[in-house]
């Protein structure tokens, strides 16, 4: 009888371990199988949010099919006590695993509220703006000028948010002055910015930042990012091009970047200049004559005049008459803006045409010849469209 009992009570025992194993096997397979998320979701892990919350947010969101499972494998992984603060992005499909080690190992928040300060040619704002997981896409919820002294409570509340993400976008084109005009007001950043940077030597890029950074320390890796781009494209500049350094390179790249209607011109845009040196000419560019204006610090709020051409206003009271392409020689003495990768390789590589003018044709781009008279004809047809651009504003 009691061989008989001991029997069944093994036999029992061996049913209940091929049970449990197979519920471990099933549980492994679910966690490492693809979820069943269809679309991407943004996970917010908040400070001091444990396991069990986590778990049933991603439930919640549909992310995971079993809360048991994942819990249990996050244990069994030793990753249940490692949750980073944050918003994360979780990919479709994501498996219990993949998720586990988004919000575990930490880094960037990678979906979520973000504060951008885009510094253009014009202006300088908080944009702040949310990810769509669905799309991928930004979606701005906020447009505030960074000079304001007094944001909103609606901005304050965004950027106090320890999960929000903070980031830098600098313009081509845009000037040093304004460079360093905007990230000292940026109320996001710390420590003093007391010179402005030299001009030409800011790479206009996006960056991402931390809360509290140090203004000096991001401008030097701004400043060293502009040095290696100037470098690597000085290295592969085009045999024959006659300039004599790195830095006559930078000041003709600043002039491209701000003449040119588009990075697709970039490069017809340096062969006209190079043309012009071939030829004895001088560049004679607008946008030299308002740099020495304004020395990059705004913008010329007239539109220039003959006086300008001549050089016989503010550039001689300033004492930057050298700027003024119209009266000097080859290049001026600097750069007059902060140039992008593409000014700067298309300075080293221009493109190989006749061309000796160019004028706005309308479009947003320019009108090339190589005469002056098809530049007169186009310079006609340029005033043409203004004037009756003029008439539809009713000016």
């Amino acid at each position: 009888m009691m061989k008989h009992v001991a029997a069944n009570a093994l036999t029992l025992a061996i049913v209940a371990l091929l049970m449990l194993g197979g519920l471990l096997a099933m549980g492994q397979r679910a966690f490492y199988s693809e979820g069943p998320l269809e679309q991407a979701i943004c996970l917010r892990v908040a400070p001091g949010a444990n396991l069990r919350t986590v778990t049933d947010r991603l439930q919640e969101q549909g992310a995971i099919a079993n809360a048991t499972v994942f819990r249990v494998g996050a244990q069994h992984t030793g990753r249940a006590d490692r949750l980073r603060f944050g918003s994360y992005l979780i990919d479709p499909g994501a498996t219990m695993d993949d998720i586990l080690d988004t919000v575990t190992s930490g880094g960037a928040s990678t979906c979520g509220t973000e504060v951008q300060l885009r510094i253009g040619i014009t202006r300088a704002d908080y944009i702040v703006r949310e990810l769509d997981p669905a799309s991928s896409r930004f979606i701005e919820r906020a447009n505030l000028p960074v000079a304001s002294d007094d944001l909103p409570e609606e901005y304050q509340a965004v950027a106090q948010q320890p999960d929000t993400r903070f980031r830098i976008t600098i313009a081509e084109g845009a000037t040093s002055w304004q460079v360093w005009n905007a990230l000292r007001h940026a109320e996001f950043l710390s420590g003093e910015l007391v010179d402005v940077p030299e001009e030409g030597s800011l790479a206009p890029d996006s960056y991402e930042v931390r809360r509290g950074q140090q203004r000096a320390a991001l401008v030097a890796d701004i400043q060293a990012r502009q040095t290696a781009i100037l470098a690597a494209a000085w290295e592969n500049r085009q045999e024959g091009v006659p300039l004599d350094s790195p830095e006559q390179a930078l000041t003709l790249a600043s002039i491209i970047e701000k003449e040119a209607g588009g990075p697709l011109e970039l490069a017809q845009v340096a062969s006209v200049f190079y043309n012009r040196m071939a030829s004895g000419m001088r560049f004679q560019m607008d946008a030299t004559i308002i740099y020495g204006i304004t020395r990059g610090e705004g913008h010329l709020d007239r539109p220039i005049t003959r006086s300008d051409i001549n050089g016989v206003t503010e550039q001689r009271r300033h004492g930057a008459i050298e700027f003024n392409t119209y009266q000097i020689d080859g290049l001026p003495p600097s750069p007059i803006a902060n140039p992008g990768r593409a000014a700067i390789e298309a300075a080293l590589n221009p493109a190989d045409t006749p061309y000796l003018y160019f004028v706005a044709d309308g479009t947003g781009g320019h009108a090339f010849a190589t005469s002056l008279a098809d530049h007169n004809r186009n310079v006609a047809r340029w005033r043409e469209i203004e004037a009756e651009q003029r008439r539809q504003q009713g000016g």
